[in-house]
């Protein structure tokens, strides 16, 4: 698995008022999509396309077009959600398939309660968005499972990773042959007693929709 932590001030600055307790709601949902594009810039730079000549108002030109099929972006829901509008500013033509995956609090395992995804995903490249990578079991489990549709490659993007998080993703994927790439804006220090990202940012769903009892 190949790791990138961006290093670039912008990132940095925009993280840090992400993270300040006090960024309300809309500030955060902003921010967040802005991040997004900015990784997601470094994410796609191995993107699958093709030749394709194209007439320019003076002659013919040389270029390039995404292959078909194009790539799949995989927001996990619900926090990924916040994340797809920032992608999709690179990505306007990409698929979009849904995943629904919850972490259970008391075993801090991932449990699916919901898909919307091609039966295969053969040849495909995906992007799988989401926020925290903390425990790294939602991640895994959503990495096995593009994997066992057949996609060739995949990236994820989070805005932060722990480094307990980037282990257990190694360890689960030491099987996987197709690549698989992360991007992240951060790397934290640790996970505390209950599997959260310290210093973090809190809870990424509730910082982007607000508390839902």
């Amino acid at each position: 698995m190949r790791v990138h932590v961006a290093d670039h001030p912008l990132i940095s600055h925009k993280l840090s008022v992400l993270r300040d307790a006090s960024t309300d709601s809309p500030t955060f949902r902003r921010l967040t999509e802005e991040l997004v594009t900015l990784l997601a810039y470094e994410a796609t730079r191995e993107v699958s396309v093709e030749p394709v000549e194209v007439t320019t108002p003076l002659t013919t030109a040389e270029g390039v077009r995404l292959t078909s099929p194009g790539p799949l972006v995989v927001p996990i829901l619900r926090a990924g959600l916040g994340m797809l509008e920032g992608m999709q500013r690179l990505l306007p033509t990409a698929e979009v398939g849904f995943l629904g995956m919850i972490r259970n609090e008391e075993t801090f395992q991932a449990e699916t309660y919901a898909e919307r995804l091609p039966d295969r995903l053969d040849g495909r490249q995906c992007y799988v968005l989401d926020p925290m990578l903390a425990t790294g079991g939602t991640l895994a489990m959503a990495i096995d499972f593009l994997v066992q549709r057949g996609a060739k490659e995949i990236t994820a993007i989070t805005l932060l990773s722990a480094p307990e998080g980037i282990e257990r993703l190694e360890r689960d994927m030491a099987h996987i042959d197709a690549p698989i790439n992360l991007f992240s804006a951060g790397l934290d220090e640790r996970l505390d007693e209950n599997g959260y990202i310290v210093p973090g940012l809190g809870d990424a769903g509730d910082r982007l929709y607000g508390v839902v009892d």
